[in-house]
């Protein structure tokens, strides 16, 4: 209650009343405005045109002008009154607050400050993730709770209960600023989380993929401020962070779903109508329109609105909230979710509005295919995008058919004419499609695919096979958190097995796997080579940016080489499971001057003059002298 709701107005002093009245007015003047997006804005961008959204009931009732002569551009009105896209042009304006008003009659009804920021120094040339890193992936719900206050908020539906398997688990931004060390520890260079951003959803919103407010982080995991602090403290420890972006939806519980602004804002169907998810009807000659458009524009499932990007203002609303959030949070980079189930036009323009205001940052898109012309198609500059008259800008495709020889190849003992070691080979030596190979995402699994401990059975000796080679071929490796301390979850018992909680994220966890003391033997046992193969990698250029050499595989044992002018990385792995004995002038194209190779693994010693033998199941990596 109100303290004067009992108190009669005449027992008010006059100028307490006036005070009242004004009060209240300017409680109805706000009320004109629910939100303005972006929040605010920065001076000095490449681009300096910006589109201010305000919603507000009957909101394009009013005329708008700007103080200071500032020139609005344009003035877009749709069917929906209660939006309203006002453009200015900020070139040359200072980092200041700038007043529009709002007129009805001719009257200034109310007027409404909007900030222009300074930028960061040298926002602009920021530099992206590259081949020189390790990306780290984790799954913020399930990774470690750092905040206990935050699991549950007033402002979401669904609260947090650990015991239900597909719920929330509190995980959050806090959990992975506490665990920096261990990441880094891990020879991780950038970290790339699941999305942030608030999801709204009754259940399942703990993948938070369907997002209910973009300019918001999920009050489960923080604030926006903690997120700006969270690449802070990377940044601090030269290391990188990716944000999980969403182009091609929403989900149900966005706010704009209740109130869209265009009826095409979203696609609509008569019947719901789902994705066919064949993404190759896209480059496909031969397709169908009727396939073409249902993989386009249907849903990707019926609880996440397929956004329409040939919708202009849905487009340009994209490309600014990303752009807000590079340069809000001072971000290294984006993984961009279901890329290619987006309006190729549209998304090829999001993707170059970023790239043209940052030029060194890099975008990797989820090309999830089983060819490697259809990934290729998709990377920037492609000569087969090319064919077509297309080139989707966007910098990084993700390997899927590496990930795809990977979940098969190392319970294939007997390698033979497409079994086995072969499979990797054959994935290289379709290099030569892809514009910048050493641009490409490499990975075992991720958030969405088997486990690989699970698909070997937690053999270690997999385990080490699947991560050397992710380490040492061209590319940018990934990794999934909790792999490298033994973690596995099957897929087929669905996606909440493979999203299990860290060890030791939780208070009262048994096992705290976080650190060596809390680790169980078999976990020190896999940190501890993952944590030494990926520093080491952090320090050898030749697996960076080298080229790369391989020989046809024999006896299911493959050789490659990464090689600098300076530097050369011999990589032998044995997937038979005998002792695999071979003579090293097949390689010599490669050893030639080289008389030694030391492990890196092991720190043992190699004389290649002659022959060399490998354990069955086993890696080699040999750093050769020069």
């Amino acid at each position: 209650m109100n303290k004067f709701d009992s108190v009669p107005l005449r027992k008010i002093p006059f100028l307490k009343r006036i005070t009242l009245l004004l009060f209240f007015m300017s409680l109805t003047i706000n009320a004109q405005i629910d939100r303005i997006e972006p929040p605010f804005w920065f001076a000095g961008m490449h681009n300096p045109e910006l589109q201010i959204m305000f919603y507000g009931k009957d909101i394009s009732q009013y005329q708008v002008t700007a103080a200071n002569s500032i020139a609005i551009t344009d003035i877009k009105k749709t069917e929906n009154p209660n939006y309203l896209f006002v453009t200015i042009n900020t070139k040359n304006l200072p980092a200041a607050s700038i007043d529009f008003l709002f007129k009805k009659n001719n009257k200034v009804a109310f007027t409404q400050k909007y900030i222009l920021k300074q930028r960061r120094e040298k926002s602009a040339q920021r530099k992206g993730f590259d081949a020189s890193d390790m990306m780290y992936l984790i799954m913020p719900d399930r990774f470690a709770n750092g905040n206990p206050k935050n699991d549950s908020s007033n402002d979401t539906q669904e609260k947090a209960d650990r015991s239900v398997a597909g719920g929330r688990h509190g995980g959050d931004i806090q959990g992975i600023i506490n665990n920096i060390d261990y990441i880094s520890a891990l020879g991780a260079t950038t970290v790339w989380s699941t999305p942030l951003c608030e999801d709204n959803d009754k259940a399942f919103s703990y993948h938070t993929y369907a997002q209910s407010d973009v300019y918001k982080i999920d009050p489960r995991y923080g604030t926006n401020e903690d997120y700006k602090r969270l690449a802070s403290e990377l940044h601090k420890k030269d290391m990188k962070l990716v944000m999980d972006y969403v182009t091609n939806h929403w989900g149900i519980e966005h706010w704009m779903m209740k109130d869209l602004p265009t009826q095409d804002w979203i696609h609509q169907f008569e019947n719901f109508t789902q994705t066919n998810h064949k993404r190759s009807t896209i480059s496909d000659t031969n397709a169908s329109k009727i396939d073409t458009d249902i993989c386009l524009d249907g849903w990707f499932v019926s609880s996440m609105p397929d956004l329409n990007q040939k919708n202009p203002l849905v487009l340009n609303y994209l490309k600014q909230n990303a752009i807000w959030w590079i340069e809000y949070a001072d971000l290294d980079g984006f993984r961009v979710d279901t890329y290619n189930y987006a309006d190729p036009e549209g998304v090829t323009a999001w993707t170059k509005s970023i790239t043209d205001e940052y030029p060194n940052f890099n975008i990797v898109g989820e090309i999830w295919m089983h060819n490697q012309a259809q990934m290729a198609y998709w990377q920037k500059d492609s000569k087969i995008g090319a064919i077509q008259n297309f080139n989707s800008q966007l910098p990084s495709v993700m390997d899927f058919t590496l990930h795809d020889a990977i979940g098969t190849i190392f319970n294939e003992d007997d390698g033979s004419w497409d079994k086995g070691m072969v499979k990797v080979y054959d994935n290289f030596s379709n290099d030569f499609l892809y514009p910048n190979p050493n641009n490409i995402l490499v990975f075992a699994e991720n958030h969405d695919t088997a486990r690989i401990n699970h698909v070997y059975n937690n053999d270690f000796k997999k385990y080490q096979m699947t991560m050397a080679l992710i380490a040492t071929v061209r590319g940018i490796p990934q990794l999934y958190y909790g792999s490298e301390i033994g973690m596995s979850g099957d897929k087929d018992k669905g996606d909440a097995d493979i999203r299990q909680d860290f060890p030791g994220g939780w208070k009262g966890d048994e096992n705290n796997a976080f650190i060596k003391e809390g680790r169980t033997p078999g976990q020190n046992e896999y940190f501890n080579f993952t944590s030494k193969l990926f520093n080491w990698r952090k320090t050898n250029e030749a697996v960076h940016f080298g080229k790369m050499t391989h020989y046809i595989p024999e006896n299911n044992v493959y050789v490659y080489f990464r090689y600098t002018d300076k530097k050369t990385v011999m990589v032998v792995i044995n997937n038979s499971k005998e002792e695999q004995t071979f003579k090293t002038v097949r390689f010599q194209e490669n050893i030639q001057a080289s008389k030694n190779g030391k492990d890196v693994l092991t720190g043992n010693p190699y004389d290649l003059s002659s022959e060399i033998s490998v354990e069955g199941k086993s890696v080699l990596i040999l750093e050769l002298d020069k």
